[in-house]
Protein backbone atom coordinates (compact mmCIF):
# COMPACT_ATOMS: atom_id res chain seq x y z
CA UNK A 1 0.00 0.00 0.00
CA UNK A 2 1.48 3.48 -0.76
CA UNK A 3 1.56 6.39 1.31
CA UNK A 4 -1.84 8.27 -0.55
CA UNK A 5 -3.69 4.67 -0.13
CA UNK A 6 -2.89 4.66 3.58
CA UNK A 7 -3.91 8.55 3.93
CA UNK A 8 -7.15 8.25 2.11
CA UNK A 9 -7.58 4.89 4.05
CA UNK A 10 -7.38 6.41 7.33
CA UNK A 11 -9.58 9.25 6.26
CA UNK A 12 -12.49 6.82 5.38
CA UNK A 13 -12.49 5.02 8.76
CA UNK A 14 -12.36 8.49 10.53
CA UNK A 15 -15.09 9.38 8.21
CA UNK A 16 -12.59 12.52 7.70
CA UNK A 17 -13.63 14.64 3.77
CA UNK A 18 -10.75 13.50 1.58
CA UNK A 19 -10.16 16.53 -0.68
CA UNK A 20 -8.90 18.87 1.77
CA UNK A 21 -6.37 16.78 3.12
CA UNK A 22 -5.09 15.29 -0.35
CA UNK A 23 -4.64 18.34 -1.67
CA UNK A 24 -2.48 19.40 0.92
CA UNK A 25 -0.81 16.05 1.78
CA UNK A 26 2.88 17.38 -0.28
CA UNK A 27 2.57 20.87 0.33
CA UNK A 28 1.58 20.89 4.34
CA UNK A 29 1.61 17.32 6.03
CA UNK A 30 4.01 15.24 4.59
CA UNK A 31 6.65 18.25 4.77
CA UNK A 32 5.33 18.26 8.59
CA UNK A 33 6.40 15.28 9.41
CA UNK A 34 9.71 15.17 7.53
CA UNK A 35 10.10 18.60 10.07
CA UNK A 36 9.01 16.52 13.18
CA UNK A 37 11.05 13.36 12.40
CA UNK A 38 14.35 16.03 11.54
CA UNK A 39 13.34 16.99 15.54
CA UNK A 40 13.32 13.84 16.11
CA UNK A 41 17.09 13.03 15.02
CA UNK A 42 17.90 16.00 17.10
CA UNK A 43 16.49 13.96 20.84
CA UNK A 44 13.44 15.68 20.44
CA UNK A 45 10.68 13.13 20.71
CA UNK A 46 7.99 14.85 22.68
CA UNK A 47 5.54 17.06 20.85
CA UNK A 48 3.11 19.18 21.64
CA UNK A 49 0.00 20.30 19.09
CA UNK A 50 -2.01 23.08 20.46
CA UNK A 51 -5.30 24.72 18.62
CA UNK A 52 -8.23 26.01 19.96
CA UNK A 53 -11.72 23.97 19.52
CA UNK A 54 -12.33 22.64 16.38
CA UNK A 55 -8.92 23.89 14.64
CA UNK A 56 -8.16 19.96 13.69
CA UNK A 57 -5.51 18.84 15.95
CA UNK A 58 -6.64 15.31 15.89
CA UNK A 59 -7.43 14.79 12.34
CA UNK A 60 -3.61 16.34 12.43
CA UNK A 61 -1.78 14.47 15.05
CA UNK A 62 -3.74 11.16 13.03
CA UNK A 63 -2.35 12.02 10.15
CA UNK A 64 1.35 12.70 11.39
CA UNK A 65 1.07 9.64 13.30
CA UNK A 66 0.54 7.58 10.00
CA UNK A 67 3.00 9.78 8.10
CA UNK A 68 5.76 9.28 10.90
CA UNK A 69 5.52 5.27 10.39
CA UNK A 70 4.68 5.01 7.09
CA UNK A 71 7.77 7.38 5.67
CA UNK A 72 10.11 7.17 8.43
CA UNK A 73 9.37 3.65 10.31
CA UNK A 74 8.59 5.58 13.69
CA UNK A 75 6.64 4.24 16.56
CA UNK A 76 4.33 7.31 17.45
CA UNK A 77 1.83 7.18 20.38
CA UNK A 78 -1.06 9.63 20.32
CA UNK A 79 -2.12 11.62 23.53
CA UNK A 80 -4.91 13.89 24.42
CA UNK A 81 -5.20 16.58 26.58
CA UNK A 82 -8.53 15.56 27.31
CA UNK A 83 -8.14 12.26 28.34
CA UNK A 84 -6.74 13.28 31.49
CA UNK A 85 -9.39 15.40 32.84
CA UNK A 86 -10.44 15.10 36.37
CA UNK A 87 -13.14 12.76 36.85
CA UNK A 88 -16.75 13.34 37.65
CA UNK A 89 -16.38 13.33 41.10
CA UNK A 90 -12.84 15.25 41.63
CA UNK A 91 -14.46 18.03 39.95
CA UNK A 92 -17.67 18.33 41.53
CA UNK A 93 -15.22 18.42 44.74
CA UNK A 94 -13.71 21.66 43.10
CA UNK A 95 -17.08 22.88 42.38
CA UNK A 96 -18.34 22.58 46.08
CA UNK A 97 -14.86 23.74 47.57
CA UNK A 98 -13.51 27.02 45.06
CA UNK A 99 -15.99 28.19 41.89
CA UNK A 100 -19.02 25.96 40.34
CA UNK A 101 -17.72 27.17 36.73
CA UNK A 102 -14.95 24.01 37.86
CA UNK A 103 -17.71 21.45 37.59
CA UNK A 104 -17.13 22.06 33.90
CA UNK A 105 -14.19 20.43 32.29
CA UNK A 106 -11.64 22.30 29.63
CA UNK A 107 -9.68 25.07 31.74
CA UNK A 108 -6.34 24.30 33.14
CA UNK A 109 -7.62 23.11 36.75
CA UNK A 110 -9.50 20.35 35.55
CA UNK A 111 -7.15 18.00 34.27
CA UNK A 112 -4.66 15.60 36.33
CA UNK A 113 -1.27 16.85 35.76
CA UNK A 114 0.28 14.49 38.07
CA UNK A 115 -1.32 11.66 35.61
CA UNK A 116 -0.70 13.04 32.43
CA UNK A 117 3.11 14.37 33.56
CA UNK A 118 4.01 10.13 34.75
CA UNK A 119 2.35 8.83 31.63
CA UNK A 120 4.73 11.13 29.23
CA UNK A 121 7.51 10.34 32.02
CA UNK A 122 6.99 6.35 31.25
CA UNK A 123 6.47 6.62 27.01
CA UNK A 124 9.69 9.06 27.04
CA UNK A 125 11.42 6.26 29.65
CA UNK A 126 10.10 3.42 27.53
CA UNK A 127 8.67 2.15 30.45
CA UNK A 128 4.95 0.29 29.91
CA UNK A 129 2.38 2.46 30.78
CA UNK A 130 -1.76 2.55 30.67
CA UNK A 131 -3.43 5.13 28.44
CA UNK A 132 -6.35 6.88 30.49
CA UNK A 133 -9.48 7.60 28.59
CA UNK A 134 -12.37 10.36 28.91
CA UNK A 135 -15.91 9.57 27.93
CA UNK A 136 -17.61 12.82 26.95
CA UNK A 137 -20.43 11.10 26.38
CA UNK A 138 -20.60 10.34 30.23
CA UNK A 139 -18.49 13.41 31.33
CA UNK A 140 -16.31 10.78 33.29
CA UNK A 141 -13.10 8.91 32.48
CA UNK A 142 -13.46 5.61 31.82
CA UNK A 143 -12.43 2.68 34.32
CA UNK A 144 -8.96 2.02 34.33
CA UNK A 145 -9.22 -1.63 33.25
CA UNK A 146 -10.51 -0.08 30.06
CA UNK A 147 -7.07 2.11 29.14
CA UNK A 148 -4.56 0.94 26.51
CA UNK A 149 -1.76 -0.58 27.47
CA UNK A 150 1.70 0.93 25.85
CA UNK A 151 4.43 -2.14 26.44
CA UNK A 152 6.63 -1.28 23.35
CA UNK A 153 9.39 1.62 22.69
CA UNK A 154 7.92 4.33 21.32
CA UNK A 155 9.76 7.21 19.12
CA UNK A 156 7.29 9.99 19.19
CA UNK A 157 4.87 11.18 21.19
CA UNK A 158 2.06 13.40 20.26
CA UNK A 159 0.30 15.14 22.97
CA UNK A 160 -2.28 17.73 21.81
CA UNK A 161 -5.07 19.85 23.61
CA UNK A 162 -6.78 23.35 23.10
CA UNK A 163 -4.45 24.57 26.10
CA UNK A 164 -1.38 22.67 25.23
CA UNK A 165 1.80 25.43 26.11
CA UNK A 166 -0.42 28.49 27.24
CA UNK A 167 1.20 30.14 29.36
CA UNK A 168 -0.41 32.09 32.56
CA UNK A 169 -1.92 35.80 32.15
CA UNK A 170 -1.17 39.02 34.65
CA UNK A 171 -3.07 40.24 37.54
CA UNK A 172 -4.03 42.98 35.41
CA UNK A 173 -5.47 41.19 32.17
CA UNK A 174 -7.41 39.31 34.88
CA UNK A 175 -9.42 41.87 35.93
CA UNK A 176 -11.89 42.23 33.34
CA UNK A 177 -14.85 40.12 32.33
CA UNK A 178 -14.41 38.74 28.73
CA UNK A 179 -17.72 37.87 28.37
CA UNK A 180 -21.14 37.16 29.82
CA UNK A 181 -20.15 34.28 31.56
CA UNK A 182 -17.91 35.74 33.23
CA UNK A 183 -19.37 38.37 34.21
CA UNK A 184 -22.44 36.89 35.64
CA UNK A 185 -21.14 34.05 37.19
CA UNK A 186 -18.03 34.51 37.88
CA UNK A 187 -18.28 38.81 38.82
CA UNK A 188 -15.23 38.30 41.69
CA UNK A 189 -13.13 36.95 39.34
CA UNK A 190 -12.37 33.71 41.58
CA UNK A 191 -12.86 31.31 39.00
CA UNK A 192 -10.28 33.10 36.29
CA UNK A 193 -7.68 33.24 39.45
CA UNK A 194 -8.00 29.73 40.41
CA UNK A 195 -7.41 28.27 36.44
CA UNK A 196 -4.53 31.54 35.93
CA UNK A 197 -3.09 30.02 39.44
CA UNK A 198 -3.11 26.33 38.29
CA UNK A 199 -1.97 27.26 34.87
CA UNK A 200 0.95 29.15 36.32
CA UNK A 201 2.10 25.61 38.60
CA UNK A 202 1.61 22.17 37.63
CA UNK A 203 0.78 22.71 34.05
CA UNK A 204 4.08 24.86 33.23
CA UNK A 205 5.74 21.77 34.21
CA UNK A 206 3.84 19.34 32.19
CA UNK A 207 4.46 21.84 29.58
CA UNK A 208 8.12 22.20 30.28
CA UNK A 209 8.10 18.73 29.04
CA UNK A 210 7.63 19.56 25.47
CA UNK A 211 10.57 19.10 22.95
CA UNK A 212 8.34 20.77 20.25
CA UNK A 213 5.62 23.25 20.43
CA UNK A 214 3.16 22.91 17.09
CA UNK A 215 0.61 26.08 16.89
CA UNK A 216 -2.69 25.41 14.45
CA UNK A 217 -3.52 29.91 14.69
CA UNK A 218 -7.22 29.83 13.84
CA UNK A 219 -8.26 33.14 12.17
CA UNK A 220 -10.80 34.39 15.14
CA UNK A 221 -12.46 33.15 17.78
CA UNK A 222 -15.76 33.71 16.68
CA UNK A 223 -14.56 31.03 13.94
CA UNK A 224 -14.16 28.45 16.48
CA UNK A 225 -17.38 28.91 17.78
CA UNK A 226 -19.25 28.23 13.98
CA UNK A 227 -16.68 24.95 13.54
CA UNK A 228 -17.79 23.86 17.42
CA UNK A 229 -21.21 24.22 16.16
CA UNK A 230 -20.69 22.52 13.51
CA UNK A 231 -19.22 19.59 15.56
CA UNK A 232 -22.20 19.48 18.14
CA UNK A 233 -24.70 19.27 14.78
CA UNK A 234 -22.96 16.00 13.80
CA UNK A 235 -23.47 14.35 17.37
CA UNK A 236 -26.70 12.26 17.90
CA UNK A 237 -26.48 14.18 21.26
CA UNK A 238 -24.83 17.28 20.73
CA UNK A 239 -25.95 20.51 22.72
CA UNK A 240 -28.45 22.95 21.47
CA UNK A 241 -27.31 26.55 20.80
CA UNK A 242 -27.52 27.62 24.05
CA UNK A 243 -25.92 25.31 25.75
CA UNK A 244 -22.72 25.26 23.44
CA UNK A 245 -22.84 29.58 23.24
CA UNK A 246 -22.43 29.14 27.51
CA UNK A 247 -19.72 26.52 27.35
CA UNK A 248 -17.58 27.98 24.61
CA UNK A 249 -17.28 30.66 26.86
CA UNK A 250 -15.51 28.75 29.53
CA UNK A 251 -12.55 28.69 26.99
CA UNK A 252 -12.90 32.39 25.46
CA UNK A 253 -10.41 33.95 28.07
CA UNK A 254 -7.54 31.40 27.46
CA UNK A 255 -7.89 31.03 23.13
CA UNK A 256 -7.88 35.32 22.91
CA UNK A 257 -4.21 34.92 25.08
CA UNK A 258 -3.16 32.18 23.16
CA UNK A 259 -3.80 33.95 19.88
CA UNK A 260 -2.21 37.02 20.71
CA UNK A 261 1.26 35.67 22.31
CA UNK A 262 1.81 31.77 21.26
CA UNK A 263 2.66 32.41 17.92
CA UNK A 264 5.62 34.51 18.46
CA UNK A 265 7.20 31.59 20.69
CA UNK A 266 6.09 28.45 18.94
CA UNK A 267 7.82 26.32 16.85
CA UNK A 268 5.87 26.06 14.56
CA UNK A 269 2.71 27.94 13.48
CA UNK A 270 0.21 26.61 11.03
CA UNK A 271 -2.53 29.51 9.93
CA UNK A 272 -5.90 27.86 9.48
CA UNK A 273 -7.89 29.84 7.08
CA UNK A 274 -11.82 31.26 7.43
CA UNK A 275 -11.99 28.49 4.91
CA UNK A 276 -11.41 26.20 7.81
CA UNK A 277 -7.85 24.59 5.64
CA UNK A 278 -4.46 24.88 6.65
CA UNK A 279 -2.49 26.98 4.88
CA UNK A 280 0.46 26.51 3.03
CA UNK A 281 2.18 29.66 5.01
CA UNK A 282 4.10 27.85 7.89
CA UNK A 283 5.74 29.66 9.91
CA UNK A 284 8.90 28.35 11.65
CA UNK A 285 10.61 30.42 15.00
CA UNK A 286 13.87 31.67 14.32
CA UNK A 287 16.59 31.08 16.58
CA UNK A 288 18.73 33.42 17.68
Amino acid sequence: MTVRDAVISLLQAENIPAEPVMNNLDSVYEPLAAWVHAQYQQGKKIIGISGAQGSGKSTLCKLLALLLQQCFGKSVVRLSLDDFYLTYAQRTGLAESVHPLLQTRGVPGTHDVGLAMAVLTALANGTPVSLPRFDKGRDDRVAENEWLSVNYPVDIILLEGWCVGATPQTAAQLQQPVNALEAQEDAQGLWRQYVNARLASGYQELFGMLDVLVMLKVPSFEKVHEWRALQESSLQQGMNAAQLQRFIMHYQRLTHHMLIEMPQRADLVLQIGEDHQVSTRIRLKVEG
